[in-house]
């Protein structure tokens, strides 16, 4: 029944605005006056305020008649530009069988957000946080010639991730409604060609929603495959960071950005090193304010896990940074001969490795391998930690103290530096990912034995593409971008509705009920999608719920008005009011559409 009720609600096209009567005294108008004490977002404070969402359990949401309505409008925009591209539309299930996933290698890999069950039989199964298995088996099965490639299929489906910590409402929920499309092809100029026609198409989509957004290059993570690039919306709440230059197209993902090597050239060495007592320091700063100087001359030095051993212990490997800088993890964890994802060194493992503590690590006569950040590598006569608990090193200097080690791109970006490009400099923004393309080549077709056969009879695995857009996410993002301290402010292609009729005490006035059923009557005529609040309520109340909702165009009909042969036209982007002749309301506001 779930799942029944899933593809209808996800099947906009059977769907008509048009022919649905909305007054709110026979609509279900959940606003809320108090913001919500569990939103630490805007996005999730307004959605639960404007009635688009509630919640029924941690991270699991019920979208409410007014949120199924932005959902919708932004689904048939995603529809209309995939189509535009050539995807074909399918619909995968929910539940898929736990042996396709064994087949991909990602039961085990994919680890706690993985959601497995059995059922009564005991067969095992998962809650799909993603479909690359699934559609992978369905071509396998269903395409057998190259003739029929290329071929991109796609669905607007739910899927399930146990997020250990659920947040910041729909941004990162556990269940949510994603847009996935997957393609396949006999070569990879095929499979580049599709990957710039679904990036050209996200671009469009994200236009036309009205999102201030940046195509960033992006790592490939869980997924896996060989490029990638996410689509960022700015906004202050995100928790991606984005990097981009100021004089080019140059835009990437923290942890994709190239942080380059210091164009100076480092100092000579001075002294001979020599130890000093640090006891109680187990910070980088806490070291630098005992010794006296600056964090950025003092070394930080980490150890995580290289390959696993025979007698089931790991190489351990010192990576060492400017002391003020941060390690970008998936820089590291993409260097041979390091886990990946990256696993830091426990403490057992380091004591009996150094016979130190964390806190004060250093290369000097580190017996491991050490690899050195571009930045670090220009340091001299600086200060590490001297494998002696409580105790560092200052003066020390690369080869003449430290003579192997290898050096690599190891840290963050920061702002102001040189763009990779060459063109510009570099700034940082924050930004929510609501979409991001792959492309995967043939790590599930090999895996699955997704495969046709070429021209000389032999069989080829398919190359693929997987594109992906994060539909609930999209909106609680717009709205990030676009509200004030009264509520949401829809940009016009995602509103729920698009004009407001607020109609003064209609059950006391004969005058105002007869001028906006008459509005209203027009405007459903013209096609417009229209709210009409013909509540009995204070007008504070049916304003504020209005300007909450985030109607673009509110009319107001009142005696007062009436008298004068106007009504009032009110802008919700802009405030902006105007007294409007009754006799010219309905081309105005058709203008104004």
């Amino acid at each position: 029944m779930f799942l029944s009720c899933r593809f209808f609600t996800n099947a906009a096209f059977l769907y008509d605005f048009k022919e649905q009567k909305m007054r709110t005294s026979k609509y279900l108008l959940s606003t809320l006056k108090e913001n919500p004490v569990e939103a630490a977002v805007v996005s999730h404070r307004l959605m639960l305020r404007a009635g688009l969402i509630r919640q029924i359990a941690s991270g699991i949401y019920v979208w409410l008649p007014t949120g199924m309505r932005v959902l919708q409008k932004v689904e048939k925009i995603i529809r209309e530009e995939l189509n535009r591209a050539g995807a074909i539309e399918l619909f995968m299930p929910f539940v898929q069988p736990a042996d396709l996933w064994k087949e991909s290698g990602r039961y085990e890999k994919y680890g706690p957000e993985l959601c497995r069950l059995k059922d009564r039989k005991k067969n095992e199964f998962v809650l799909g946080p993603t479909h690359e298995e699934v559609i992978t088996a369905i071509a396998r099965r269903e395409i057998k010639s190259a003739r029929q490639l290329p071929i991109n299929l796609y669905q607007i489906q739910t899927k399930f991730r146990d997020e250990i910590r659920p947040r910041f409402g729909v941004m990162r929920g556990r269940e949510f409604i994603m847009k996935d499309a997957y393609s396949f092809h006999i070569d990879h100029a095929s499979l580049e060609k599709t990957y710039k026609d679904m990036y050209d198409a996200y671009s469009r989509i994200f236009t036309r929603l009205g999102l201030d957004f940046r195509p960033v290059e992006a790592d490939n993570g869980s997924i896996g495959g060989s490029s990638s690039h996410e689509f960022q919306v700015l906004a202050d709440a995100g928790e991606d960071t984005i990097v981009f230059s100021d004089k080019s197209d140059y835009a990437a993902n923290i942890e994709m950005a190239e942080a380059l090597a210091p164009a100076y050239d480092r100092k000579a060495p001075a002294e001979a090193y020599s130890e000093k007592e640090t006891k109680g320091c187990h910070t980088v700063d806490e070291a630098a304010a005992a010794l006296g100087l600056d964090a950025k001359q003092v070394l930080k030095s980490l150890i995580v896990r290289g390959e696993k051993k025979e007698d089931g212990t790991y190489d351990l490997i010192m990576l060492c940074l400017c002391g003020n800088q941060e390690l970008n993890e998936v820089k590291a964890g993409k260097i041979a001969g390091i886990l990946d994802p990256i696993e830091f060194a426990t403490e057992s493992e380091i004591a009996a490795f150094t016979g130190a503590t964390p806190g004060s690590l250093g290369p000097v006569g580190f017996k491991g391998r050490i690899i050195i950040d571009r930045t670090a590598d220009k340091m001299a006569n600086f200060a590490c930690g001297a494998n002696h608990t409580g105790y560092h090193f200052i003066n020390v200097n690369w080869d003449r103290d430290v003579p192997n080690y290898e050096v690599a791109d190891l840290r963050n970006v920061e702002e102001g530096e040189p763009s990779p490009d060459g063109q510009g400099t570099l700034h940082l923004r924050k930004g929510i990912e609501v979409g991001q393309v792959f492309m995967l080549g043939t790590k599930y077709s090999e895996s699955m034995g997704a495969t046709v056969l070429g021209e000389d009879g032999k069989p080829i695995n398919m190359q693929m593409g997987c594109y992906g857009i994060g539909v609930t996410r999209v909106i609680a993002a717009a709205i990030e971008q676009h509200h004030d301290d009264k509520g949401i402010i829809w940009p016009d292609s995602m509103a729920p509705f698009q004009v407001a009729i607020v109609a003064i005490k209609p059950n006391k006035s004969q005058a105002v009920r007869e001028a906006a059923e008459k509005l209203y009557a027009e405007l459903e005529a013209k096609g417009v999608e229209v709210l009409y609040d013909d509540r009995d309520e204070r007008p504070g109340v049916m304003f504020a719920d209005m300007e909450l909702i985030g109607i673009p165009h509110v009319i107001t009909i009142g005696d007062r008005g009436l008298a004068a042969g106007s009504v009032e036209y009110k802008s919700r982007k802009t405030g902006q009011k105007e007294e409007v002749s009754v006799d010219k309301i309905l081309d105005f506001v058709c203008a104004k559409l």
